[in-house]
């Protein structure tokens, strides 16, 4: 009897401590790889995007010590091409990209894709739906929110001159709606249009221009604002006092404090923002945790997000001021 006991014991102790590991490896979260693939810091927004992206990664690294990251940035699309063969050598089971061209970087993500990895396209999308999510800022919302405000704040009449960005399907779209805004104000006229390819310095040197070519302008839209910032310099330089209004885009903290301070030329500003690739570092850990957003009613997260273009003004700007942001 005293035998049983004893064997009935260790039964009762082996299956406990089974049921223990057991469930031990079953509650263990499963170790994931991300490959986080971005342009490099070519100009201020892109910059933006390198620290948001860090962000992100060092946020969640503190709150899930199971995922594991791998950033790389590059000066092209080819180079780009091969940082994301290299990592999927790495064996990652998600990839965020922001393409730095979308044609060429097509392939080498599809390739991704079929190999069973969880894709992510931030922003400038891929020529083929091959993403599972993509995240981006609303382009044609950002051109009609900053036709809007200027046909307000010009009262419906004036001579403006437009400074793109770079020929692309973005930059169209921003700028086809903001000029379907203007043609139902009659008393508003583009005098010129041109692409400034997101340069500070291509800003102020086709700012010169225009203020060489016309005698009177009421309003510049620069439409990004390390545009803006070229636009402004060349008309500091200038001496002229006739312009009402300047507006660029995408957020920058150097413009939101300007609006802040109450610059009477600066007043407001539309989101464009490059926390965008923070927000898709997230999709990409949430998706393979399986989790889904709070609210959300189905079980899979959305496979578009598409974020808001907000329009910025001194009393609300203090709510997209990101000091420590370098943009």
């Amino acid at each position: 009897m005293k035998r049983f006991r004893v064997g009935l014991v260790l039964l009762l102790t082996l299956c406990l401590t089974a049921t223990v590991l057991l469930g031990s490896a079953i509650a263990a979260p499963k170790k994931i790889r991300v490959g986080v693939s971005i342009p490099t810091a070519d100009h201020g927004w892109t910059g933006g995007i390198v620290w948001w992206a860090k962000k992100a990664i060092s946020d969640w690294q503190a709150k899930d010590k199971d995922v594991t990251f791998f950033l790389v940035t590059a000066d092209s699309a080819q180079q780009q091409v091969g940082q994301v063969e290299d990592l999927m050598v790495k064996g990652i089971d998600a990839l965020v990209i922001l393409a730095h061209d979308s044609a060429p970087l097509t392939p080498v993500v599809e390739k991704a894709s079929k190999k069973g990895i969880f894709i992510v396209s931030v922003d400038r999308g891929l020529t083929k739906p091959v993403e599972n999510i993509y995240v981006a800022g609303d382009n044609p919302g950002l051109g009609r929110v900053a036709g809007e405000w200027m046909a307000k704040e010009l009262k419906g009449k004036g001579k403006i001159v437009v400074l793109e960005g770079i020929p692309c399907v973005i930059n169209t779209e921003r700028v086809e709606a903001f000029k379907a805004v203007m043609k139902e104000y009659p008393g508003i006229e583009i005098l010129d249009s041109q692409p400034a390819y997101w340069s500070t310095q291509k800003g102020l040197e086709i700012m010169e221009n225009y203020l060489q070519k016309y005698k009177e302008i009421d309003g510049v839209w620069a439409q990004d604002d390390d545009v803006l910032k070229g636009v402004l310099q060349a008309y500091k330089e200038s001496g002229r006092k006739d312009i009402k209004l300047f507006l660029g885009g995408a957020g920058s903290k150097d413009i939101i404090k300007m609006i802040i301070d109450g610059d009477p030329l600066v007043r407001a500003d539309v989101t464009y923002p490059p926390s965008m690739i923070a927000t898709g570092v997230s999709m990409a850990v949430m998706a393979l945790r399986d989790q889904k957003l709070n609210g959300f009613y189905q079980n899979k997260l959305p496979s578009k997000v598409i974020l808001s273009a907000e329009l910025v003004t001194r009393e609300n700007a203090k709510d997209y001021y990101t000091p420590e942001s370098v943009f």
